[in-house]
């Protein structure tokens, strides 16, 4: 029987000062700083997002998320009068609004307890899963998700260390996104603008959307040290027909196809079958895409930094070389650059 030699976690790890995480956006959209990475020169250059147009080629295929962030988080109170924080984490029932959900309460809260949310919300704990998750029959007399857009608030990562405020209802969400499901952003997306949608027709680069709801597991520590002993959280995704046949007909022409965000890159390499044509369709994927993963769709990759130990470095690795992400990482550390959801991002070739 083959055995798959062990792959550390502490291997991708790197110094990072908490001034260098970003807790609020950039006044403009597109004023952030791009670190440019050659994969087979190893070259890194300073640029900017604003220039992002002209540093791609002529002819490229931009495939972007266009899923859409929940205002997840609800913030009630228990029959007893305690508060309570319920964080949607997928809807298992429509006809029933049943969610999947998480829950931070003082206790927990029992199979059966009855909370209350604003604006006439009232959820029922009608089930618990393993993971200490929850799941909860939502009423209100309206539409729920229009009412949610009103009384819920953006999930923001907890490495934002503050309460969210209404800005972060258009920051925390791409101008793109259409399809409300995620609890997270694509966050490579965000630094696009209109204007720069407009740049790159103009540079004949075209751009397809595909969807992948991005779940709480993107925050969510890894916790074995072996890293093929770690298992993803399932994330659901649909591509549609029309995307597909852009995407392999830009492959058999010889055209380039730059992901934009980790996101695409998983549902992409997910779903190319054995000769190499992507499948359209809704599913779920839970691939792990570590050092050694061959890549058969993706050839350049627009992604911002992430965290230390996570899956998310373990990808980016993957794709350019571990050796070389980490000193891209120091490099744009000792040049200040702004880390994670809102920070800066870089451009992988």
């Amino acid at each position: 029987m083959f055995l798959k030699s062990p792959m550390f976690l502490k291997n991708f790890d790197f110094e990072l000062s908490q001034e260098l995480i970003a807790q609020q956006p950039l006044g403009d959209r597109s004023s952030s700083r791009l670190l440019l990475l050659n994969k087979a020169t190893r070259e890194i250059a300073h640029q900017q997002f604003a220039c992002l147009p002209k540093l791609l080629r002529e002819g490229d295929l931009l495939v972007r998320n266009e899923t859409r962030v929940l205002p997840a988080r609800l913030l009630g109170r228990k029959q007893s009068g305690g508060q309570v924080e319920v964080l949607l984490v997928r809807q298992l029932d429509s006809e029933q609004n049943i969610w999947r959900c998480m829950t931070r309460s003082s206790k927990p809260v029992r199979i059966g307890s009855l909370l209350d949310f604003p604006e006439g919300i009232s959820g029922e704990v009608t089930g618990a899963e393993e993971g200490g998750q929850r799941l909860l029959r939502f009423n209100c007399s309206g539409n729920f998700l229009e009412v949610l857009e009103r009384v819920g608030h953006m999930p923001l990562p907890p490495y934002i260390r503050r309460e969210d405020h209404e800005l972060d209802k258009d920051r925390y969400q791409t101008v793109f996104a259409n399809n409300p499901g995620a609890v997270a952003a694509p966050t490579a997306g965000l630094h696009f603008s209109e204007e720069t949608f407009t740049a790159l027709a103009e540079r004949n680069i075209d751009v397809c959307g595909i969807t992948l709801h991005v779940g709480p597991g993107t925050f969510l520590p890894v916790r074995t040290e072996n890293l093929h002993e770690h298992r993803m959280h399932s994330e659901s995704y649909e591509i549609p027909e029309a995307a597909a046949e852009c995407i392999n007909a830009a492959r058999a022409d010889g055209r380039r196809i730059v992901a934009l965000g980790t996101t695409v890159t998983r549902t992409l390499e997910h779903a190319v079958d054995d000769q190499g044509v992507l499948q359209a369709g809704q599913g779920e994927t839970d691939l792990f895409i570590m050092p050694g993963f061959n890549f058969r769709m993706v050839d350049a990759l627009i992604t911002n930094f992430h965290l230390p130990k996570s899956t998310l470095l373990v990808l980016v690795s993957a794709f350019a070389g571990r050796e070389f992400i980490l000193k891209a990482y120091r490099e744009a550390v000792d040049h200040g650059y702004r880390f994670f959801s809102y920070g800066d991002c870089m451009l992988i070739e």
